[in-house]
């Protein structure tokens, strides 16, 4: 490789400085929005009824098994997938071909859902999804904040994307019901499916992806291959400990909403889980939206992230003690929206410090995968620990604790993080 070759940076590997437009932001919004309710519709209302209806006595260790083994899919197809589009040197760019697979294969999974006799084929159909939406998360939603957007243009971005997640959120569960209602499980299924196409679709074939030169191809060896998924903490200390902040964040909020349609069955006993289960993601989308909107416009404009997180794993602490001690259903409308505007401030501000911890430029969407793993690893453990916890170690009132001091331990963690203010 020449001296002009080792000076000269691509554009795919460029630190980005130019301010994205709205276009491009709108497209990566719809395509978040897709992605998440592709995962979320399923989580809250698809799965536990699917769970319910093929075994009955057993409708919660069947969905925390599901879940459980769909989120180890996902913590090895986040970060792999990752590294492969850092590799793609494909005249179509390195990303896009990885998004439109991932798209495939999550639909797919939906399908297969949509007709599952058993808990084995629902295990295998969520696997797929788990596997195709978290590849699509990992080369294109995540790493387009680090490949497109600006330092200063950041929390913005990250609160639109904390937005989408929330409206992926509340939006599935509205469609789903609506399907429930209409014609059961296989359609509502199959909606998400359309949905997921749909928006990755509408990113792919309207924005750019930047294709890398051959030359500047990160080495394809097998060995050095899955070395490079190694993020040294020791060489790395901030990347670890934001890695771990955004661990606990993600195993509080999966204590806290797993289970939430059986909270409202079993524990408030409201009289209709699912539209309770609305009206809750109503106003926790609401406050999403006014925390992430606010956090995103005052972190780009200060400079400051770790204030902010913070503050947001207080909030969010404080919903979900209030949970521990008061289980009905007014708690439940106010905790809603406190765990939601707490949620949306740590989203604003968390993609905007964790890009900014990145070890280096060529292993972007790797080690945004392995950021991404902070997301997914708690979705394996926290089915398995709730079950636990809600039979042997104080039902509900031990899980929201448990919830409360996940979000403490990560206001602390985030404090260790010395690159970012």
């Amino acid at each position: 490789m020449s001296d002009t070759t080792i000076n000269r940076v691509p554009a795919a590997l460029a630190e980005p400085v130019a301010r994205v437009r709205p276009g491009w932001m709108s497209l990566l919004f719809f395509a978040n929005i897709a992605m998440w309710l592709g995962i979320y519709a399923p989580i809250q209302v698809l799965l536990p009824q699917q769970a319910e209806l093929l075994d009955a006595a057993n409708k919660e260790t069947v969905f925390g098994v599901v879940t459980g083994v769909g989120a180890a899919v996902a913590l090895v197809a986040n970060p792999l997938v990752g590294l492969l589009s850092d590799r793609t040197v494909s005249r179509f760019g390195r990303r896009h071909p990885w998004t439109v697979l991932g798209a495939v294969l999550g639909a797919a999974g939906l399908l297969v859902l949509a007709e599952a006799p058993n808990v084995v084929v629902m295990t295998i159909g969520w696997c797929l999804v788990q596997a195709g939406l978290n590849g699509m998360l990992g080369a294109t939603l995540m790493c387009g904040i680090a490949d497109r957007v600006p330092v200063g243009q950041r929390a913005q971005v990250g609160g639109l994307v904390g937005i989408a997640q929330m409206l992926g959120t509340v939006l599935g569960a509205v469609v789903v019901v609506v399907m429930l209602d209409v014609a059961g499980l296989p359609l509502g299924y199959a909606v998400c499916a359309v949905i997921v196409l749909g928006g990755a679709g509408a990113f792919v074939f309207r924005t750019p992806d930047a294709r890398l030169p051959l030359e500047f191809r990160p080495s394809t060896r097998l060995r050095r291959f899955f070395k490079d998924l190694w993020v040294s903490p020791r060489r790395h200390p901030d990347f670890a400990w934001a890695w771990g902040c955004h661990f606990m964040i993600n195993l509080g909020n999966a204590f806290g909403t797993l289970f939430l349609l059986f909270f409202l069955k079993d524990a408030v006993h409201y009289p209709s889980p699912e539209d309770g289960l609305l009206i809750m993601m109503g106003l926790y989308g609401v406050a999403l939206v006014i925390g992430a909107v606010l956090a995103g416009h005052f972190s780009d404009k200060s400079g400051r992230r770790k204030p902010y997180v913070l503050a947001s794993s207080a909030v969010m602490a404080v919903a979900a003690l209030l949970l521990v001690v008061w289980q009905t259903w007014p708690a439940a409308l106010i905790a809603s929206p406190l765990l939601g505007i707490g949620f949306g401030v740590y989203m604003a501000v968390a993609l905007a410090m964790l890009t900014q911890v990145l070890p280096v430029a060529q292993n972007r969407a790797k080690d945004l995968g392995v950021v991404n793993i902070a997301g997914s690893l708690p979705q394996v453990v926290a089915p398995l620990l709730t079950t636990l916890i809600l039979k042997f170690l104080g039902g509900y009132p031990a899980l929201f604790g448990a919830a409360a001091l996940a979000t403490v331990l990560a206001g602390v963690l985030v404090t260790r993080v010395k690159a970012v203010r």
